[in-house]
């Protein structure tokens, strides 16, 4: 897997001529390893970036009398970032596949749970299917994005990762009760205890700047869900969608939704792996022992 784009390429040679004149160890490397990692997570974070900004935006400065209406707003800007991103070498074209896949998967249970009153969306669209707004597949999208992204810019490898076969397993399993629990027992607690079990022992190490790193991979699929389930409380708060519980004023998303956004970011980090097979970590490279983040 190729780890930058061209563009990439020239920031990262940039950024190695400016940041290389500064000590590789004590404070000062250490600084450079955490600032870079802010730098490269909120590079790879660049797609949903886009659209929660666009999101509070239209919160705060759509007229309400205009032509254009602010969910048609967000799906036409959403597809020129993505043509912008591929144009500009921003992403790579398998990127935008993931993309289009987790739309088509996303805009499925959107259609589903909306049925079912799970959610809605309080305003009107021209692009929309039922009472689903075509911008909210860019939001599963999103997510894809960033994974796929952040594997990539990390250069991310991993140590006793489970096979595939069991992993696909598990997401199809956690798709299914998405759609299934409304209708049957709600085997949740059981799709957690079997993510525990495939992935307990899978570590993954990434490359921030000079040095790799390791964590434990659940905890990575955690620190994930807790970032989507903030930007959840800021896309409800913006109405661009909410919960029943909201209807009558904003307030904060149920922390049990964590649990929904964990299950559903191993769907998403399935599927990435997919388009970009888990490279193991043979061996690390000379120099300093892996570091902990």
């Amino acid at each position: 897997m190729k780890r930058f784009t061209s563009v990439e390429a020239v920031i990262d040679a940039a950024a190695h001529g400016v940041l290389d004149r500064l000590p590789a160890r004590g404070f000062y490397g250490a600084a450079v390893e955490f600032l870079v990692f802010g730098l490269k997570q909120g590079w790879a974070c660049l797609f949903g970036g886009a659209m929660l900004v666009l999101i509070l935006g239209t919160k705060f400065w759509w007229p309400e009398q205009a032509i254009l209406a602010r969910y048609d707003f967000l799906f036409l800007a959403a597809l020129a970032i993505q043509l912008a991103m591929l144009g500009f070498k921003l992403e790579t074209i398998s990127e935008a596949k993931v993309i289009l896949v987790f739309h088509i998967v996303g805009t499925a249970m959107e259609l589903f749970k909306t049925s079912a009153g799970s959610w809605i969306y309080p305003e009107d669209a021209f692009f929309r299917i039922g009472g689903v707004p075509l911008f909210s597949g860019f939001m599963y999208a999103a997510v894809g994005s960033y994974l796929a992204r952040v594997s990539r810019i990390f250069d991310m490898r991993y140590t006793r990762y489970p096979p595939l076969w069991a992993t696909a397993m598990l997401a199809a399993a956690i798709y299914v009760n998405f759609f299934a629990h409304h209708f049957t027992v709600d085997i949740r607690y059981g799709l957690f205890a079997a993510t525990a079990l495939i992935y307990l022992r899978t570590t993954v190490h990434y490359r921030v700047f000079r040095f790799r790193h390791r964590m434990p991979l659940l905890l990575g699929f955690l620190l994930v869900s807790l970032f989507i389930w903030f930007a959840e409380n800021i896309g409800t708060w913006s109405r661009a969608w909410i919960y029943p519980s909201q209807s009558e004023g904003w307030t904060p998303v149920s922390i049990h939704k964590l649990g929904a956004w964990y299950l559903l970011m191993i769907i998403s980090f399935v599927l990435v792996t997919l388009v970009h097979r888990p490279q193991a970590m043979a061996q690390i490279e000379p120099g300093p022992a892996p570091q902990r983040l």
